[in-house]
């Protein structure tokens, strides 16, 4: 299979693969990370003679995608698509895969605490650090949490496996790797450090103060829209390449990768392959989860709604993307303390990757993990217009689609398949309330996503009721349109 990789019609591995160290233990190998990470460390290899090579890791399902690795000595494509052209090229760097609960947790470990390893990254989604998005805090009685805290040798979570880690190294007299997370959350380095240190000293205070003084949990930001790879993507990538990869994956051009230069055991000169080295990667962060990822979760509610399967077809419906382009330039980017980036520019480069025909990103599949995302998406920038007393139409309409979404049967009287993790919540709060202002009020009371303050906030209940009752009353088409003309 691998020599099959090796005569696809793409950019293959010029490199000696055989010298390249596993630097990098990369927990997540989900189509993000391949589409993302892995291309930069590919780019480096390729273009500039580095050595820094991956061990992938899955720890809880995706048992089939490091499989198909194994099976092409772990080579997959990538491929980058715009409207009117696909380019592939055939990554190399990944030099390990392996699956907690087929290779063996013992292995995963091992692996970990070989010595030249120097950071392990993560690309978990936000419901894998096992945390409030309310509070960034741990939640110590998730039952992932509760389950390795009762069995630490033998852990489950991320946090677990990292911490167990740690310390076997600490044992060994090792030095410490840096915790690099890669999943869009604001401040994910924090919250990183705040869930690993947390659960450490839960389970041994001394380890807990070793990981605070000795490792690092540098922040992020990372940008790249890749949909969820489908059957036909699979075919699309076969048809370019000439090669069968069920591996590959499918992505826009455009890649961004912000990092706070914060390592302990040193780092890629990722700089090389394009991405920023900065000292303090938040306001970045909070300019992409508000002005990208907001629109995004705001399209998604209100695109599904409308029966629009995907972000483009969204784009197509003029009142959408003057509704989307509003939301990012009116409402999201007054919140913003990024410097010396052209935030108009930003918007129009945000609508024209939207817009992007060849992507077929799923407004289901943006949808999904709600309470995880709304809380940076669309809360937080409520929070700074209610303090500085200015407008807000735009986020409590996206807030009042998640509502109406979460509901669960979409406007043609059709059952939506919610995604989330808090979703015994969310349905008890749909079913214990009527439809209209108490629906509204009832999920407002998901102190999780919502937290104390916000509920109590007038202008905040009165304008997401205000746009939950218009959606009831005339859909999601004709809501977005009735915004759109007030802009």
């Amino acid at each position: 299979m691998e020599n099959r990789l090796l005569t696809a019609k793409a950019t293959l591995p010029t490199y000696d693969r055989s010298q390249l160290a596993v630097r990098i233990v990369h927990l997540g190998f989900g189509a993000f990370h391949r589409a993302h990470q892995s291309v930069y460390a590919d780019i480096l290899a390729a273009d500039h003679h580095s050595d820094w090579g991956y061990c992938e890791v899955n720890l809880i399902g995706g048992e089939q995608q490091i499989a198909d690795l194994k099976q092409q000595d772990n080579l997959y494509t990538v491929a980058e698509m715009s409207a009117d052209a696909w380019t592939a090229r055939v990554v190399g760097v990944a030099r390990r895969a392996l699956h907690a609960q087929v290779d063996g947790l013992e292995t995963v470990l091992a692996a970990m605490c070989e010595p030249q390893v120097a950071i392990v990254s993560l690309t978990i989604t936000e419901k894998g650090y096992c945390h409030s998005p309310a509070t960034g805090q741990l939640m110590l009685e998730h039952p992932l949490i509760v389950g390795d805290l009762q069995n630490p040798q033998q852990p489950k979570s991320a946090a677990g496996v990292i911490v167990e880690a740690l310390a076997r190294r600490k044992a060994a007299g090792l030095a410490p790797f840096s915790v690099m997370s890669c999943d869009n959350m604001p401040e994910n380095g924090h919250v990183t450090r705040n869930v690993v240190c947390a659960y450490a000293r839960a389970v041994d205070a001394q380890l807990g103060a070793w990981i605070e003084a000795n490792v690092t949990f540098p922040s992020t930001m990372v940008d790249r829209i890749v949909p969820a790879v489908t059957a036909d993507t699979l075919d699309k990538i076969e048809q370019l390449t000439g090669v069968r990869d069920p591996a590959g994956v499918a992505c826009e051009p455009f890649r961004q990768w912000v990092i706070e230069d914060n390592f302990v055991a040193g780092r890629p000169a990722w700089e090389k392959a394009g991405a920023e080295l900065v000292a303090d990667v938040v306001p970045f962060e909070e300019m992409k989860l508000r002005m990208l990822n907001g629109s995004h979760s705001f399209l998604a509610y209100l695109g599904y709604l409308a029966g629009y399967q995907h972000i483009n077809e969204c784009m197509e419906d003029d009142n959408y993307r003057r509704a989307a382009h509003g939301l990012m330039l009116k409402e999201q980017a007054p919140t913003l303390k990024v410097q010396g980036v052209d935030l108009a520019h930003y918007a129009d480069l945000l609508i024209a990757r939207y817009s992007n025909p060849a992507l077929r990103h799923r407004t289901w599949q943006i949808a999904m993990d709600g309470s995880q995302k709304l809380p940076q998406r669309m809360l937080d920038s409520v929070r700074w217009h209610l303090a500085h007393q200015s407008h807000f139409s735009l986020l409590a309409l996206g807030i009042a689609g998640w509502m109406r979404y979460v509901g669960g049967v979409d406007e043609q009287g059709q059952a939506i398949e919610v995604c989330d993790p808090l979703l015994a919540v969310i349905q008890h709060a749909v079913n214990t309330s009527a439809e209209g202002e108490g629906r509204v009020q009832a999920l407002l009371g998901i102190e999780a996503i919502f937290g104390n303050e916000l509920p109590k906030e007038a202008r905040f209940v009165t304008e997401v009721q205000k746009a939950y009752l218009t959606l009831l009353e005339k859909g999601a088409k004709a809501t977005v349109a009735q915004y759109a003309a007030a802009l």
